[in-house]
């Protein structure tokens, strides 16, 4: 330890001294890392923005606690989805993706705080903005590039691409509006029915928000006092209409009526989780449903085929970046509160890139799944059967 010491000493003293190379600088070089990381905070407390309620006497709280491990974590998981959806609109323009594709960037504090506030065994459904969801319920994003380039490597084997994605306890990624929301109510009444402490979140966006579709949900829901939360993600458009030209109210977290409802700041990640962790307790009380309502935003358009400028000017795009970013105010309230520094944040960063390179050099390079394994897996745990093509005389076998 002494001649550790030492040998920082002649570090700090500057270049009078024979310069320390090799093992011994890295060592160095550790333990000045160390006594820097020794430095930070292990924790601070922030103000976040008061969520609005309906029929509710109490509210999420106004004050979060952040643990420097805790921002780590969020802040590589939200640079980690900002990185994989660039890479998928460079992948699209180049068409090495092909069909639907809606892209995710400016909205990842929704997905990675609700992560942060439920179980793993707890269960989440979507619409087919889904790629964010699809990392933070556990894929990685060598199997999400994969799957958009349609590989075997996929998460679902290269067959359901950007709109159907999957994983344990995370059912997609669905393809038609609002539909998915029904389903969830359909797993929370299975969590119910088999006397689990789990729940569901059953997640759409403000365009799906008008369909008769999830007031039947609501209804059915409100009466067996399933424990889901119904979560529309209001990025304020609806393909190319403003949920003001959509919308008799926009005051969707009280579409429930009778069901209680939040409005929550959904870009910033403390908020969403803080307001989850609320929403999940009053449906593990066995109080019934609840709706929440993110207020965010997305920087692309509606999906890779629409520029995202017809309908919105890029001075709005460029106004929401520079003032309300999810990883930006994460980031400044990290450094701002001495829970990391520039230097560490940018070894994520680059970090991160490199993650990427590397799974869009798989998704690139992964065989395509070959044209006799189309049958497979349409059932799970089945013998195998006949599976007729586009006519009498194509067959192909299912695997499960």
């Amino acid at each position: 330890m002494q001649k550790m010491l030492s040998l920082l000493s002649r570090v700090l003293q500057g270049p009078a001294h024979k310069p320390v190379t090799g093992a011994t600088a890295e060592a160095v070089r550790v333990m000045v890392a160390s006594r820097n990381y020794a430095d930070f905070a292990s924790e601070a407390t922030f103000d976040i923005k008061k969520c609005d309620v309906h029929r509710l006497d109490e509210a999420p709280p106004t004050q979060a606690v952040l643990t420097r491990e805790q921002g780590l974590q969020y802040y590589r998981t939200m640079q980690t989805i900002r990185r994989m959806e660039l890479k998928s609109d460079q992948l699209y323009k180049q068409k090495i993706i092909r069909g639907f594709c809606h892209l995710y960037d400016g909205q990842e504090a929704c997905c990675v705080g609700m992560e942060a506030s439920i179980n793993p065994t707890d269960h989440l459904i979507t619409a087919y903005r889904a790629h964010g969801y699809t990392y933070t319920r556990g894929v990685s994003v060598k199997e999400i590039l994969a799957e958009l380039t349609g590989r075997k490597g996929g998460c679902a084997k290269g067959k359901g691409g950007s709109m159907h994605m999957y994983a344990k306890n995370f059912y997609g990624g669905n393809g038609i509006v609002g539909a998915q929301v029904p389903l969830g109510a359909g797993i929370a009444l299975a969590c119910k029915y088999f006397g689990k402490d789990e729940i569901c979140l059953a997640l759409y966006g403000d365009g799906a928000a008008n369909q008769g579709q999830i007031f039947e949900t609501y209804n059915m829901a409100a009466l067996w006092k399933l424990p889901c939360i119904f979560i529309c993600e209001n990025n304020r458009y609806g393909m190319g209409t403003s949920v003001e030209r959509a919308a008799a109210s926009t005051d969707y977290f009280k579409r429930g009526d009778y069901i209680p409802g939040l409005r929550v700041d959904g870009m910033d990640v403390l908020c969403v989780r803080e307001a989850t962790k609320f929403a999940a307790d009053h449906c593990r009380s066995g109080k019934g449903p609840i709706l929440m309502e993110l207020q965010t935003y997305r920087y692309h358009g509606h999906s890779m085929s629409d520029p995202g400028v017809s309908y919105r000017t890029r001075e709005e795009i460029q106004e929401v970046r520079s003032k309300s970013d999810p990883i930006t105010l994460l980031k400044d309230r990290m450094l701002n509160n001495n829970l990391s520094n520039v230097e560490e944040l940018k070894e994520i960063d680059v970090e991160v890139r490199k993650e990427i390179e590397e799974a869009a050099q798989f998704a690139t390079t992964d065989p395509e799944p070959p044209l006799e394994e189309l049958g497979y897996h349409i059932y799970r745990n089945e013998p195998t059967f006949d599976v007729r093509g586009a006519n009498l005389w194509i067959k192909y076998k299912s695997v499960s």
